[in-house]
């Protein structure tokens, strides 16, 4: 294998010492601007690379930005992904993508590997198995900054970048109702999450703003993917005959809802309504086309970054404990659609 050179041969060729070609790699204004040339036209010549984690150990940290996230293959988690490197890329930093599938244990994990690789700071979004956010303590005891987004923890002070989720709960259910559906249950994810709790208040809160009641078998908390979709549809339609539309705390479940009605027989949206939450690409393709939440997953991340950085670069500049915003958008499509006779 091809050794890498090193600042020792670079100084040696070049005459120089490791400390002078050091500076003129970094553009150092005390460096001749000749120096500086040559010594650059040399490193390419020789594919010379810094070695990062010497300068890391040296400095305890790096310029890499660590992302914890639920899982990659969510195109929503994606695209917040593309919006914070979008920001890092522009400030020098790099990102380090770990994923927690999940699994809390998992992202125990992920907050240790991240430490041990002294990342700069943490942007996370949680698992659907986390309830509290001791683990993530670690991170802020090292004084490593910490944003969480969309999937955040009470128990924190740390800035929070989250969608509006109760106002959108809201609205996608009113919409429901506006299109003739009566009996909407909700298949909502773990009870302990904040986007569970919020967009169901916004489902409950447009329920009794219609007249119509609020019941307990019509909600039914699932996991966060196609399967707690298909067997909670499966469960709703033994237990409500009369049960006409299904609202679902995110697209993975949605899609489950269509498996399961498509399973039994039942047409999407003459005889059961379906919305989803999300806006991922294959609400545009499935047939019928869903209804869904476009939730602006590229400018949460890009905001995430923002705030993140403005942390590294002065702790003392925003305040830790803010939540910000980010305004999603109801996509209405052929899946709530039903013509009122």
């Amino acid at each position: 294998m091809k050794k890498n050179p090193t600042l020792k041969d670079l100084a040696q060729k070049l005459g120089l010492s490791i400390s002078t070609v050091s500076r003129a790699l970094q553009n150092n204004s005390r460096i001749k601007k000749d120096t500086i040339a040559r010594t650059k036209k040399l490193a390419k010549e020789m594919g010379y690379l810094p070695d990062v984690l010497a300068k890391s150990l040296k400095n305890n940290k790096t310029h890499t930005i660590g992302v914890i996230v639920p899982e990659i293959s969510h195109v929503f988690f994606s695209s917040v992904i593309d919006g914070i490197e979008e920001i890092t890329y522009k400030d020098g930093y790099t990102i380090l993508v770990t994923k927690s599938n999940e699994n809390i244990e998992r992202e125990v994990l992920n907050t240790d590997s991240l430490i041990s690789n002294r990342v700069a700071g943490v942007i996370a979004s949680i698992s659907q198995e986390t309830k509290n956010g001791k683990h993530f303590n670690q991170i802020l005891d090292r004084g490593i900054p910490l944003v969480l987004f969309d999937r955040v923890l009470d128990d924190l002070a740390v800035p929070k970048i989250v969608g509006d989720d109760f106002e959108k709960g809201y609205e996608i259910v009113n919409h429901l109702i506006d299109s003739g559906y009566r009996n909407i249950a909700y298949l909502a994810g773990p009870p302990h999450l904040k986007i569970t709790v919020n967009r169901m208040e916004g489902y409950k809160k447009a329920l009794i703003d219609n007249g119509l009641d609020i019941r307990d078998e019509m909600i039914l908390n699932v996991n966060l993917d196609e399967k707690g979709g298909f067997n909670g549809a499966r469960s709703l339609l033994k237990q409500l005959p009369r049960l006409d539309a299904i609202c679902c705390v995110n697209d993975p479940v949605a899609v489950g809802v269509y498996q399961q009605l498509n399973k039994v027989g039942l047409k999407i949206p003459e005889d059961v309504g379906v919305t989803g939450f999300s806006n991922n690409p294959i609400t545009e393709i499935i047939s019928p086309t869903m209804t869904t939440v476009d939730q602006q997953g590229y400018e949460m991340g890009r905001k995430a970054a923002e705030i993140l950085l403005d942390q590294i670069n002065d702790k003392g500049l925003i305040s830790l404990d803010q939540t910000h915003i980010i305004e999603s958008k109801l996509i209405i499509r052929e899946s709530s659609s039903r013509k009122i006779n």
